[in-house]
């Protein structure tokens, strides 16, 4: 590891944005660490730093966060360093709207009113529409027909304003605490036979945290890795605890590396089954033997496939 890099932490500290801010700027428009070794984090490089004090610049300046970052990826010494100087962006930057509600396409009135008691930060009702939601429709409606929406919406207006990161955190917490409520009450005796695990340097979570609500839910017992697992970690626990299927989560293109895939398939304690979960996989770059569940619904019926093929292959 080279003395010039730097960890997130350290960036965001001499940037003056939060660590999550870094986050979203990799995940969502490819502005993160480049440098990678085996079994660690990634850290930042000069370069990588580069890139993004022209984004905090430029995004501080009122230009929409897609506008900066492409600027910042494809043409750094090409940027002006006065604002008066940079008129073709910022006229580009701002054709990606504002606004103050959060988007939630045709979703319904509880997603509606959902994203309305987001924008109050109201805690209180939004954990209440939630657990309302996932007592009388189950969690896999309540993730795609409520939370789904809002979610996006609320990623929309950040990616046209570089606002709403209070909404989203918050939002975030309360959706994480109803599904960890979901897998208390529906707690399993049964050995843990469904491993999920982010992709490394995935940070995008609630998807995963769905899933392990929906398993709890259908009394799928599971044992739940979080974001950001290394592929060697992984393995490691893969081979500790010898899980019939492992699902990996991967929101964006920067996470989906399918060498991850083929060290899981490689290992010692094979899983019957690998499910390569998320938007950030492509099928055509998946190595043989692995499965790629189109939806949250999917991947619940594959993972209780899988259970139920292991009880049957039990003697009485």
């Amino acid at each position: 590891m080279t003395n010039d890099t730097l960890s997130a932490g350290a960036v965001a500290r001499r940037l003056g944005v939060a660590v999550t801010t870094l986050r979203t700027w990799h995940q969502r428009y490819g502005l993160g660490p480049s440098e990678h070794i085996r079994g660690h984090h990634r850290r930042y490089t000069p370069t990588d730093l580069t890139r993004l004090e022209i984004m905090r610049r430029l995004t501080t300046e009122g230009i929409a966060p897609a506008e900066a970052a492409r600027w910042a990826r494809e043409a750094p010494d090409a940027v002006p360093s006065s604002p008066e100087a940079r008129p073709r962006i910022r006229a580009a930057g701002t054709r990606d709207g504002g606004g103050t509600a959060i988007p939630v396409g045709r979703a319904g009135a509880a997603a509606r009113g959902l994203a309305r008691a987001a924008m109050r930060l109201d805690s209180v009702v939004i954990s209440e529409t939630i657990a309302r939601a996932i007592r009388t429709e189950g969690v896999v409606s309540t993730w795609d027909g409520l939370l789904r929406p809002v979610l996006v919406g609320i990623g929309q207006r950040h990616a046209a304003t570089a606002g709403l990161i209070e909404v989203e955190h918050l939002v975030s917490r309360c959706v994480s605490e109803a599904f960890a409520a979901v897998a208390r009450a529906h707690a399993s005796v049964d050995v843990p036979r469904i491993m999920l695990s982010c992709a490394d340097e995935e940070q995008h979570s609630l998807p995963l945290e769905a899933l392990g609500a929906a398993l709890a839910e259908a009394r799928v017992a599971y044992r739940m890795l979080g974001a950001r697992v290394p592929v060697e970690a992984l393995v490691d626990a893969v081979n500790r605890t010898g899980p019939a299927a492992v699902v990996i989560w991967s929101h964006t293109r920067i996470s989906a590396e399918p060498g991850q895939l083929g060290v899981l398939l490689a290992a010692p304690r094979r899983p019957l089954m690998v499910l390569a979960a998320g938007p950030g996989w492509r099928a055509d770059t998946l190595p043989a033997g692995v499965v790629r569940p189109a939806n949250l619904a999917e991947a619940v019926s594959l993972a209780v496939a899988v259970r139920d093929s292991l009880d049957r292959s039990v003697p009485e």
